[in-house]
């Protein structure tokens, strides 16, 4: 899927590349990065090491609503109203 970013785009995803903790995030900033300079999605799947379906999936999410944080839920946090002892 070929990507295309304006100029502002680029630089304000490589900020937020530069900024990011979260090392998912950081691979779909690259995946889209590297998907606007010309790359397949299996460049783009062997170089960062994750399955081609990943950048893929990627990809759509960014290019549907620029989705770049994962939102895969996960458990909710559970309160202790009691301290370990």
């Amino acid at each position: 899927m070929k990507m295309v970013l304006t100029p502002e785009q680029k630089q304000q995803l490589e900020q937020m590349h530069n900024t990011e903790r979260d090392r998912r995030v950081c691979d779909r900033i690259k995946a889209v990065l590297l998907a606007s300079e010309g790359w397949s999605p299996t460049m783009i799947s062997q170089a960062l090491r994750i399955h081609e379906s990943t950048v893929a999936r990627h990809l759509s999410d960014y290019a549907l609503s620029e989705k770049l944080k994962p939102e895969n839920g996960g458990s909710p946090r559970k309160n202790h109203e009691h301290p370990r002892q």
